[in-house]
């Protein structure tokens, strides 16, 4: 097993100036910033990627409370989509919230070359359900196998594993069923994990299909995390999308998370954003 660290914020990406990279964001809408596409959208931005979105859904949110969800109609997702497509190429994808199960039937009929990264969002950051019990079931059996990376937190991994996801094996093991379903790749992260197995580390654990690799930086304690897992999700896309590893784009975004949950600006009265002007 492989234990990585993160890679310094610092470092660019020299030597790779003689296209532009693109990625694609297909998610929702935070009116507040914090996650969902504006989240992403500031997170491609920093590490030198044009950022290009679709929007499946909108939400009426702030740092302490979300209201209203409303998914978009399918087919203008998918027309949004075959859109990008056609003009602007991207390097790597990434989804969001995709609200409903025809969403998701669109966003799997497209054909793109692309890796995709599927961050599972089912849950706002206020307890609001992002996903329908039947979009559920349609992501697991066809985006899913689609996928060079999932990305679900402790939570998602049980529900999509069936099994209960507590400590650092039950999370290699959702890995390993979550993996059976058809990605090439998952990575369960353990932010909210508590026990022996984290020593005050927030610890990501990778399986890419033949090994596992650990991704451990300080706990910060901060109640200012709001998209953190969609800034994740968005980094590694970005990484994937400037011709990085899979391992070296996930150590780069670790890094980035950390860096942007402590130079958090400690806006709102809640659960604020992150600081989105890490150097990187």
């Amino acid at each position: 097993m492989e234990v990585a660290r993160g890679i310094n914020v610092k470092s660019r990406y020299a030597g790779r100036l003689w296209t532009t990279p693109i990625a694609l964001t297909i998610a929702g809408s935070d009116p507040g910033g914090g996650a969902g596409i504006q989240a992403d959208l500031k997170t491609f931005h920093q590490f030198g990627v044009y950022g290009t979105a679709v929007v499946t859904l909108v939400t009426v949110q702030n740092t302490v409370r979300m209201s209203r969800v409303e998914t978009l109609d399918a087919t203008l997702v998918g027309e949004q989509f075959d859109a990008v497509l056609e003009d602007l190429t991207p390097h790597a994808i990434k989804t969001g919230a995709l609200g409903t199960a025809a969403i998701i039937e669109a966003v799997a009929a497209r054909k793109f070359a692309g890796p995709l990264v599927v961050d599972p969002v089912m849950m706002g950051k206020h307890g609001m359900a992002l996903m329908d019990s039947e979009a559920r079931g349609t992501m697991l059996r066809m985006l899913v196998p689609r996928a060079a990376l999932v990305t679900p937190n402790l939570d998602e991994a049980g529900m999509m594993a069936g099994i209960s996801v507590h400590d650092a094996e039950s999370m290699r093991e959702a890995a390993r069923r979550i993996a059976g379903l058809g990605a090439r790749a998952v990575m369960v992260k353990g932010g909210h994990l508590t026990g022996e197995d984290i020593n005050d580390d927030a610890l990501d654990i990778l399986w890419d299909g033949s090994e596992f690799t650990e991704f451990r930086m300080a706990r910060i304690e901060s109640r200012h995390t709001h998209g953190t897992g969609c800034v994740y999700s968005a980094a590694i896309t970005a990484g994937l999308a400037r011709g990085l590893s899979l391992v070296e784009a996930v150590g780069r975004a670790k890094t980035f998370v950390h860096a942007a949950i402590r130079s958090a600006p400690g806006i709102g009265g809640g659960a604020g954003p992150l600081g989105l002007w890490a150097d990187v």
